[in-house]
């Protein structure tokens, strides 16, 4: 019996055959995109040289970015726990050459995050804080002086992730922090965070970005991201679109072995349900986990480019779809390197190009799904 899954990945697989596709290598993905009104860009990483924080130190890398991307995003660099090493610290080096690389290639620059409101990611020195009398006014000028200072800093960056992962996968509720607790709630934190940027970057896109996905597991996820958008738009919150990380595949999981089964009807509906809002769409973090696919390249990297494919033809369908971001360019800096170790302990192949940067079958989907995408 051929099931849904299997037609959408045996389309896919076929289209990635075709001419048309063998013809997109010489056209850069950037192109591709903006051709449809799209924008397609890269995360990278300014840490150490030779770690998988470390992508822009390699020169191999910087080339391919500057070649098939239109925009670049600091992978840490704007995180709370990177550029506030202290409380009166703002360290900007490390994002500021990913700046400069932008503007001389002349590609856009894409902020993530100014509030990434989970407790396991606030700096050391956050976690015990002491808001003193007045915590709810210390929270929101905390807030407010860290959003002015970076959106002030990076006038340039055309689209936010205001708030990064608010929402617990488990139940769907609204996670808490010591932000949360001293303004008396999740939302207060959340509210003022998306007003002071939009004060403080009136001309950037303002999104929430979350890792809800299409795969099975994730409906309690999908729930509570759809709760908190509703409650933006009746709280007249100045949010723009909802980012979609886009992190596919295998589970992320250690107990998990298979790969993806996704949720077509079911996520159509929350994809459905979001744009009715009024929101536009990005998809913000984009990679293929292989973690339960069988060790050989050749049948790994097939399987990885038609789910791609598949999930990005239903993702690009929607013209509320802005921005397609992967997050990284090259297997050996992505972050699953060290996350969910496959069983047979071999590297993954999530991304678009491999370690010897030669480009891959999930390249070629990318670039198949942006011509194949109706223009915005």
């Amino acid at each position: 019996m051929i099931t849904r899954r299997d037609a959408l990945m045996g389309a896919a697989a076929a289209a990635l055959a075709s001419p048309a596709l063998a013809e997109s290598k010489v056209q850069p993905l950037k192109s591709l995109a903006a051709q449809k009104g799209l924008v397609f860009g890269s995360a990278v990483g300014a840490g150490p040289p030779g770690s998988l924080t470390g992508s822009f130190e390699d020169a191999r890398y910087r080339a391919i970015l500057a070649d098939e991307c239109g925009v670049l995003v600091p992978e840490n660099e704007l995180k709370w726990y990177v550029l506030r090493p202290a409380e009166k610290t703002f360290a900007f080096e490390r994002a500021d050459r990913i700046a400069a690389f932008a503007a001389e290639h002349g590609a856009g620059l894409r902020g993530h995050t100014l509030l990434w409101h989970h407790p396991q990611w606030f700096p050391a020195w956050l976690k015990d804080y002491d808001f003193g009398a007045k915590p709810a006014a210390r929270v929101e000028a905390m807030l407010a002086e860290h959003i002015d200072r970076v959106c002030a800093h990076y006038p340039q960056i055309y689209s936010w992730d205001v708030v990064n992962e608010t929402v617990d996968p488990a139940d769907g509720a609204l996670r808490r922090t010591v932000f949360s607790d001293a303004m008396g709630g999740v939302e207060p934190v959340l509210d003022a965070s998306f007003h002071l940027a939009r004060k403080a970057a009136p001309k950037a896109r303002l999104v929430y970005n979350d890792y809800m996905s299409w795969e099975v597991g994730n409906e309690k996820h999908r729930h509570g991201v759809l709760k908190l958008l509703e409650g933006f738009r009746k709280r007249n919150v100045p949010v723009d679109a909802l980012g979609i990380q886009s992190h596919i595949g295998a589970e992320n999981a250690d107990s998990f072995t298979g790969f993806g089964r996704p949720q077509e009807k079911e996520w159509r509906a929350f994809v459905d349900e979001a744009v009715g809002m009024g929101y536009d769409l990005a998809l913000t973090e984009f990679d293929v986990h292989d973690k339960g696919l069988p060790v050989d390249f050749a049948a790994r990297d097939a399987a990885v480019a038609a789910y791609g494919k598949a999930y990005l033809d239903l993702m690009l369908s929607y013209r509320q779809t802005r921005e397609l971001l992967a997050w990284g360019m090259v297997d050996k800096y992505s972050w699953l390197q060290n996350q969910w170790l496959r069983q047979d302990k071999a590297p993954k192949r999530p991304t678009l190009y491999d370690d010897a940067y030669a480009p891959k079958p999930l390249r070629q989907a990318v670039a198949q799904a942006l011509r194949d995408a109706p223009a915005r």
